[in-house]
Protein backbone atom coordinates (compact mmCIF):
# COMPACT_ATOMS: atom_id res chain seq x y z
CA UNK A 1 0.00 0.00 0.00
CA UNK A 2 2.75 2.12 0.22
CA UNK A 3 3.12 2.74 -3.53
CA UNK A 4 -0.34 3.46 -3.24
CA UNK A 5 -0.25 6.97 -0.65
CA UNK A 6 0.19 9.96 -2.59
CA UNK A 7 3.60 11.34 -1.46
CA UNK A 8 2.76 14.97 -0.72
CA UNK A 9 -0.08 13.93 1.70
CA UNK A 10 2.19 11.18 3.14
CA UNK A 11 4.50 14.35 4.15
CA UNK A 12 2.29 16.92 5.23
CA UNK A 13 2.75 18.26 9.18
CA UNK A 14 6.22 16.83 8.41
CA UNK A 15 8.24 18.17 6.09
CA UNK A 16 5.49 19.47 3.53
CA UNK A 17 3.44 22.50 4.76
CA UNK A 18 -0.47 22.59 3.92
CA UNK A 19 -1.29 23.89 0.40
CA UNK A 20 -4.67 25.40 1.57
CA UNK A 21 -4.89 27.45 5.11
CA UNK A 22 -7.63 28.39 6.79
CA UNK A 23 -10.35 26.79 9.54
CA UNK A 24 -13.82 27.33 9.43
CA UNK A 25 -16.81 25.32 11.17
CA UNK A 26 -20.08 26.97 8.99
CA UNK A 27 -19.11 27.59 6.29
CA UNK A 28 -16.31 24.86 5.34
CA UNK A 29 -17.84 23.16 1.99
CA UNK A 30 -18.47 26.85 1.11
CA UNK A 31 -14.53 27.56 1.18
CA UNK A 32 -13.63 24.50 -0.15
CA UNK A 33 -15.36 24.55 -3.00
CA UNK A 34 -14.34 27.98 -4.01
CA UNK A 35 -10.64 26.89 -2.95
CA UNK A 36 -11.67 24.34 -6.19
CA UNK A 37 -12.94 26.87 -8.42
CA UNK A 38 -9.81 29.34 -7.66
CA UNK A 39 -7.60 26.93 -8.17
CA UNK A 40 -9.35 25.08 -11.81
CA UNK A 41 -10.06 28.97 -13.47
CA UNK A 42 -6.25 30.20 -12.57
CA UNK A 43 -4.82 27.12 -13.89
CA UNK A 44 -6.52 27.41 -16.84
CA UNK A 45 -5.82 31.46 -17.44
CA UNK A 46 -2.34 30.90 -16.93
CA UNK A 47 -1.54 27.46 -18.66
CA UNK A 48 1.44 28.75 -20.47
CA UNK A 49 3.02 30.87 -17.56
CA UNK A 50 4.66 27.86 -15.80
CA UNK A 51 2.29 27.71 -12.61
CA UNK A 52 3.75 24.97 -10.20
CA UNK A 53 1.47 25.77 -7.00
CA UNK A 54 -0.90 27.86 -6.14
CA UNK A 55 -1.45 27.70 -2.09
CA UNK A 56 -4.13 29.62 -0.57
CA UNK A 57 -4.78 31.44 2.87
CA UNK A 58 -7.79 32.70 4.28
CA UNK A 59 -8.31 35.43 7.55
CA UNK A 60 -11.83 36.89 8.38
CA UNK A 61 -12.77 38.38 5.15
CA UNK A 62 -9.71 38.20 3.44
CA UNK A 63 -8.13 36.01 1.00
CA UNK A 64 -4.72 35.44 0.43
CA UNK A 65 -3.51 33.50 -2.87
CA UNK A 66 0.26 32.72 -3.22
CA UNK A 67 1.20 31.56 -6.86
CA UNK A 68 4.34 30.15 -7.41
CA UNK A 69 5.82 30.45 -10.99
CA UNK A 70 8.56 30.03 -13.41
CA UNK A 71 7.95 33.15 -15.62
CA UNK A 72 6.34 35.57 -13.05
CA UNK A 73 6.81 38.54 -15.76
CA UNK A 74 3.99 36.56 -17.69
CA UNK A 75 1.85 36.46 -14.74
CA UNK A 76 2.35 39.80 -13.56
CA UNK A 77 1.83 41.19 -17.47
CA UNK A 78 2.96 44.59 -18.52
CA UNK A 79 2.37 47.25 -15.51
CA UNK A 80 0.46 44.56 -13.18
CA UNK A 81 -2.29 44.86 -15.81
CA UNK A 82 -2.54 40.93 -16.40
CA UNK A 83 -2.49 40.55 -12.41
CA UNK A 84 -5.27 42.80 -11.70
CA UNK A 85 -7.87 41.11 -14.83
CA UNK A 86 -6.85 38.43 -12.47
CA UNK A 87 -7.43 39.69 -9.21
CA UNK A 88 -10.91 41.37 -10.30
CA UNK A 89 -11.93 37.95 -11.70
CA UNK A 90 -11.23 35.98 -8.38
CA UNK A 91 -13.24 38.83 -6.36
CA UNK A 92 -16.33 37.91 -8.65
CA UNK A 93 -15.69 34.29 -7.11
CA UNK A 94 -16.10 35.38 -3.65
CA UNK A 95 -17.12 37.48 -0.85
CA UNK A 96 -13.61 37.71 0.75
CA UNK A 97 -10.86 40.41 -0.37
CA UNK A 98 -8.47 39.50 -2.38
CA UNK A 99 -4.67 39.73 -2.47
CA UNK A 100 -2.54 37.97 -5.16
CA UNK A 101 1.48 37.24 -4.45
CA UNK A 102 3.71 35.61 -6.96
CA UNK A 103 6.95 33.51 -5.63
CA UNK A 104 9.62 33.03 -8.64
CA UNK A 105 10.47 29.26 -8.59
CA UNK A 106 14.39 29.53 -9.29
CA UNK A 107 15.07 26.19 -10.71
CA UNK A 108 11.74 24.69 -12.73
CA UNK A 109 13.59 21.65 -13.75
CA UNK A 110 14.12 20.66 -9.81
CA UNK A 111 9.94 20.85 -10.10
CA UNK A 112 7.84 18.28 -10.76
CA UNK A 113 5.16 19.51 -11.95
CA UNK A 114 6.57 21.80 -14.18
CA UNK A 115 8.70 18.94 -15.33
CA UNK A 116 5.69 17.10 -15.98
CA UNK A 117 4.00 20.10 -17.93
CA UNK A 118 7.21 20.42 -19.99
CA UNK A 119 6.75 16.95 -21.29
CA UNK A 120 3.04 17.21 -21.83
CA UNK A 121 3.80 20.24 -24.14
CA UNK A 122 6.57 17.99 -25.85
CA UNK A 123 4.63 15.69 -26.25
CA UNK A 124 1.41 17.50 -27.98
CA UNK A 125 4.19 19.09 -30.12
CA UNK A 126 4.38 15.19 -31.27
CA UNK A 127 7.95 14.84 -30.12
CA UNK A 128 8.45 11.29 -29.27
CA UNK A 129 7.63 10.15 -26.36
CA UNK A 130 11.06 8.41 -25.35
CA UNK A 131 13.14 11.60 -26.13
CA UNK A 132 10.92 13.64 -24.35
CA UNK A 133 11.06 11.46 -21.08
CA UNK A 134 15.19 10.51 -21.63
CA UNK A 135 15.46 14.64 -21.55
CA UNK A 136 13.17 15.22 -18.82
CA UNK A 137 15.40 12.81 -16.92
CA UNK A 138 19.00 14.10 -17.88
CA UNK A 139 17.65 17.90 -17.29
CA UNK A 140 16.62 17.58 -13.87
CA UNK A 141 19.62 14.97 -12.84
CA UNK A 142 22.33 17.61 -14.44
CA UNK A 143 20.49 20.79 -12.06
CA UNK A 144 21.27 18.87 -8.95
CA UNK A 145 18.00 16.02 -8.28
CA UNK A 146 19.08 12.82 -6.60
CA UNK A 147 16.96 10.95 -8.16
CA UNK A 148 14.07 11.06 -10.87
CA UNK A 149 11.00 8.21 -12.10
CA UNK A 150 8.80 8.82 -14.76
CA UNK A 151 5.89 7.03 -16.01
CA UNK A 152 3.83 7.92 -19.24
CA UNK A 153 0.83 6.20 -19.88
CA UNK A 154 -2.02 6.25 -22.96
CA UNK A 155 -1.76 5.74 -26.89
CA UNK A 156 1.87 6.23 -27.04
CA UNK A 157 3.51 7.10 -30.68
CA UNK A 158 -0.51 6.50 -31.67
CA UNK A 159 -0.67 2.64 -30.97
CA UNK A 160 -3.87 1.25 -31.30
CA UNK A 161 -3.82 -0.57 -27.23
CA UNK A 162 -2.49 1.96 -24.20
CA UNK A 163 0.19 0.79 -22.26
CA UNK A 164 2.58 2.66 -19.87
CA UNK A 165 5.79 3.41 -20.10
CA UNK A 166 8.69 4.77 -17.83
CA UNK A 167 11.89 5.63 -16.64
CA UNK A 168 13.93 6.38 -13.47
CA UNK A 169 17.80 7.36 -12.83
CA UNK A 170 19.06 7.50 -8.99
CA UNK A 171 16.79 6.81 -6.13
CA UNK A 172 13.37 7.46 -4.98
CA UNK A 173 12.79 6.63 -1.25
CA UNK A 174 8.41 6.91 -1.83
CA UNK A 175 8.22 5.34 2.13
CA UNK A 176 10.97 7.73 3.99
CA UNK A 177 9.01 10.49 5.80
CA UNK A 178 12.35 12.46 5.59
CA UNK A 179 13.06 12.64 1.90
CA UNK A 180 11.52 15.47 -0.08
CA UNK A 181 10.37 13.79 -3.00
CA UNK A 182 8.17 15.78 -5.19
CA UNK A 183 5.22 14.53 -7.33
CA UNK A 184 3.72 16.10 -10.67
CA UNK A 185 0.63 14.56 -12.38
CA UNK A 186 -0.75 16.24 -15.60
CA UNK A 187 -2.47 14.78 -18.86
CA UNK A 188 -1.32 15.44 -22.60
CA UNK A 189 -4.32 15.87 -25.03
CA UNK A 190 -2.69 14.78 -28.15
CA UNK A 191 -4.74 13.55 -31.26
CA UNK A 192 -4.66 9.90 -30.45
CA UNK A 193 -6.57 10.72 -26.31
CA UNK A 194 -4.98 11.68 -23.28
CA UNK A 195 -1.37 10.67 -22.11
CA UNK A 196 -1.18 10.70 -18.17
CA UNK A 197 2.12 11.63 -17.24
CA UNK A 198 3.62 11.01 -13.22
CA UNK A 199 7.11 12.64 -11.96
CA UNK A 200 8.50 11.50 -8.78
CA UNK A 201 11.38 13.65 -7.86
CA UNK A 202 14.21 13.05 -5.45
CA UNK A 203 15.60 16.32 -3.73
CA UNK A 204 17.64 15.40 -0.50
CA UNK A 205 16.22 14.47 2.51
CA UNK A 206 14.97 17.66 4.18
CA UNK A 207 15.71 17.17 7.79
CA UNK A 208 19.33 16.35 6.80
CA UNK A 209 19.98 19.89 5.06
CA UNK A 210 18.37 21.54 7.65
CA UNK A 211 21.16 20.11 10.49
CA UNK A 212 23.78 20.41 7.74
CA UNK A 213 22.62 24.36 7.78
CA UNK A 214 23.17 24.38 11.48
CA UNK A 215 25.86 22.83 11.64
CA UNK A 216 27.60 25.67 9.12
CA UNK A 217 25.68 28.58 11.21
CA UNK A 218 27.49 27.02 14.40
CA UNK A 219 31.03 27.01 12.52
CA UNK A 220 30.34 30.28 11.86
CA UNK A 221 29.43 31.59 15.37
CA UNK A 222 32.55 29.61 16.55
CA UNK A 223 34.77 31.83 14.06
CA UNK A 224 33.25 34.99 15.02
CA UNK A 225 33.80 34.49 18.33
CA UNK A 226 36.94 33.27 18.16
CA UNK A 227 37.82 37.10 15.94
CA UNK A 228 36.49 38.45 18.58
CA UNK A 229 38.36 36.74 21.04
CA UNK A 230 42.04 37.27 19.13
CA UNK A 231 40.93 40.69 18.72
CA UNK A 232 40.37 41.48 22.63
CA UNK A 233 43.76 39.71 23.31
CA UNK A 234 45.46 42.06 20.35
CA UNK A 235 43.64 45.12 22.10
CA UNK A 236 45.26 44.36 25.73
CA UNK A 237 48.56 43.31 24.37
CA UNK A 238 48.65 46.71 22.40
CA UNK A 239 47.74 48.57 25.99
CA UNK A 240 50.22 47.07 27.94
CA UNK A 241 53.00 47.93 25.35
CA UNK A 242 51.60 51.47 25.16
CA UNK A 243 52.22 51.58 28.93
CA UNK A 244 55.79 50.45 29.04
Amino acid sequence: MGQKTHPYGMRLGYIKPWKARWFATKDYSKNLFEDLTIRKFLKKNMANSGVANIEIERSAKRLRIIIHTARPGIVIGRRGSEIDRIRAAVEKMTESEVFIDIKEVKIPQLDAQLVAESVAQQLIKRVAFRRAMKKAVTVSMSKGAEGIKIRCKGRLGGSEIARAEGYKEGKIPLNTFRADVDYGFTEANTTFGKIGIKIWLYKGDALLRKSVTEQKQEVDSKDKKDTKKKVDIDNAVNAQESKI
